[in-house]
């Protein structure tokens, strides 16, 4: 019998080029333990909903200025997700932050992909271009990308996987940020999305084997 893949929900705000790379590599076999199963993005404009078209993967948009009240929008988006059957959640270019309600509800089970070698360059209000800027003004020889774990903290969580990237002589934050997507961004994300599933199945597994026992012996009991 086939396993069950992890299903993956990446959640996106903009262009999706790292849901382009994630896509590819679901197809080229390097994300073998999950499946891209939902695109949820937080704004109807965004391009990465015609990457999901075009890949056949349901999508859905959750806009947060449509929730006013507080814990409207991340109730909205995790009845979305529930309702899929989600089970990992990877964070692509999505432009808001979840609070504490939401990451303890998925603990150990979101990631997302940050532009800088954490802890450098990172936290609140370090997002897209800025980090380039900010890289770029301190005068650093070597930056990257890193995929973490996601808590209540902005860039807090446990890191699992980071590349370096050169800077160059003459760089600006957009030649810079286009090759830190190119050189890490687009490598570790789906390795690292692949490396979680894995886990995650193998976790999965472990506690059928628990069950499976326990059934075992409960049905060797005397009636």
């Amino acid at each position: 019998m086939e396993e069950k893949l992890i299903k993956i929900a990446v959640l996106v705000s903009g262009g999706g080029t790292n849901l382009g790379a994630l896509i590819g590599a679901q197809r080229d076999g390097v994300i073998k333990h999950g499946r891209i199963s939902l695109v949820v993005s937080s704004s109807p404009k965004a391009y990465a909903l015609q990457r999901a078209y075009e890949a056949g993967i349901p999508a859905a948009i959750v806009k947060k200025s449509d929730y006013k009240e507080e814990g409207a929008f991340e109730g909205a988006l995790i009845g979305v997700l529930e309702r899929a059957g989600i089970e990992l959640v990877v964070l692509a270019g999505f432009m808001c932050i979840l609070g504490e309600s939401f990451t303890k509800r998925y603990e150990n089970r979101i990631i997302n992909v940050h532009p800088s070698l954490i802890p450098s360059f990172c936290g609140k209000g370090f997002y897209g271009l800025k980090v380039h800027e900010a890289a770029l003004s301190y005068g650093v020889k070597v930056t990257g990308a890193t995929v973490h774990f996601v808590n209540e903290i902005p860039d807090g969580g446990k890191i699992i996987m980071q590349k370096s990237v050169k800077v160059r002589e003459g760089d600006t934050p957009e030649t810079l940020q286009k090759r830190v997507m190119e050189q890490a961004e687009w490598k570790i994300l789906p390795r690292a999305t692949e490396k979680v599933c894995a886990a995650m199945l193998k976790e999965k597994r472990q506690g059928e084997k628990g069950h499976e026992r326990i059934r075992n012996k409960t049905d060797k009991l005397p009636s």
